[in-house]
């Protein structure tokens, strides 16, 4: 897939009128090519093999919280990146996540080309399936480069989604203890 990403970069370049050549771009298309098959690595990956079995039994049941995993992906539609920052919360059933694997699930859907209202669905659902928790909250912001670069050029803007699931959704003072909890 290397080589095949590195010829198209350099015809993408000799598109827009550059000398491929030229000293400061002969390697650029190779540095394209393996810049992009690391941003998008998530493909790479499956939720299986990123838990590696850390799920752990506990006795507990009141809200876990994991905020400010930043993040960074890249828009399906102009393949600009959106950066930012996720907060999770979920209610332990009996069993707890282990804390890094958080982490982990958001690169891994993070690393794929996405839009920030998809991938925060993603990710709710890949905590609710691991744990089987009573509820799974997740709350992401980020800042879209396609819409500071380019289009309506605005510097200042940013977006917020969440998705919440089971308990999360269906009581309002657990989605506010939530909310309180990451200063929101």
């Amino acid at each position: 897939m290397s080589e095949d990403l590195t010829q198209h970069y350099s015809q993408i370049l000799s598109i827009l009128g550059e000398d491929t050549q030229r000293g400061g771009l002969v390697d650029t298309p190779k540095r394209a090519a393996k810049a992009m098959q690391f941003l998008t690595d998530g493909y790479e990956k499956n939720l299986d093999d990123v838990v590696n079995g850390a799920i752990f039994e506990a006795d507990t049941d009141e809200m876990v919280v994991i905020q400010n995993i930043e993040y960074y992906s890249l828009c399906e539609h102009h393949i600009l990146p959106f950066i930012g920052q996720c907060h999770i919360a979920y209610l332990p059933k009996g069993k707890v996540l282990g804390l890094s694997k958080f982490a982990r699930i958001v690169d891994m859907y993070a690393r794929r080309l996405q839009i920030q209202e998809g991938l925060t669905k993603q990710i709710a659902d890949a905590i609710q399936e691991v744990t089987g928790a009573a509820g799974v909250g997740v709350i992401m912001e980020g800042k879209h480069m396609c819409m500071m670069m380019r289009g309506v050029q605005k510097q200042n803007s940013s977006m917020v989604t969440s998705v919440m699931l089971g308990g999360m959704r269906n009581s309002d003072a657990t989605r506010n203890e939530f909310l309180r909890l990451i200063g929101k």
